[in-house]
């Protein structure tokens, strides 16, 4: 079977954040925050899988294109968490690697199934 990098990458990244969010939620008792990134970091994944049966290629780049806000948003909610002091230094540079690896691989497929989109 054909790998498939944002899936795989999505649903790690996505299993990342549920264990971020258990430890702000049980270490931190950090619980408003936590369910923000646990809420937007697992959409991504979410909306990759969706986008794996789209109904059109209009549907999978819209579905893509959520899946980037989604990874933009979890972005901004862990720069939040880490300038908070939820998380520390060593943890946020590496969850933050992740995401922004994500955001650069969605703008790819982003960009290139819009040409592709026009194409055609």
């Amino acid at each position: 079977m054909k790998e498939n990098v944002v899936k795989d990458k999505s649903f790690a990244f996505a299993l990342r954040v549920v264990k971020l969010a258990k430890h702000l939620q049980e270490q931190k008792k950090e619980f408003v925050l936590s369910k923000q990134v646990l809420r937007s970091g697992t959409a991504i994944g979410a909306l990759v899988r969706e986008a794996e049966h789209a109904e059109s290629k209009a549907d999978f780049v819209h579905k893509m294109t959520i899946a980037l806000k989604e990874a933009n948003e979890t972005l901004y909610w862990l720069e939040l968490l880490h300038h908070s002091e939820y998380i520390c230094v060593p943890r946020f540079e590496s969850i933050r690697t992740d995401s922004e690896e994500l955001v650069k691989i969605l703008v790819s497929i982003v960009k290139t199934s819009k040409v592709n989109q026009i194409k055609n």
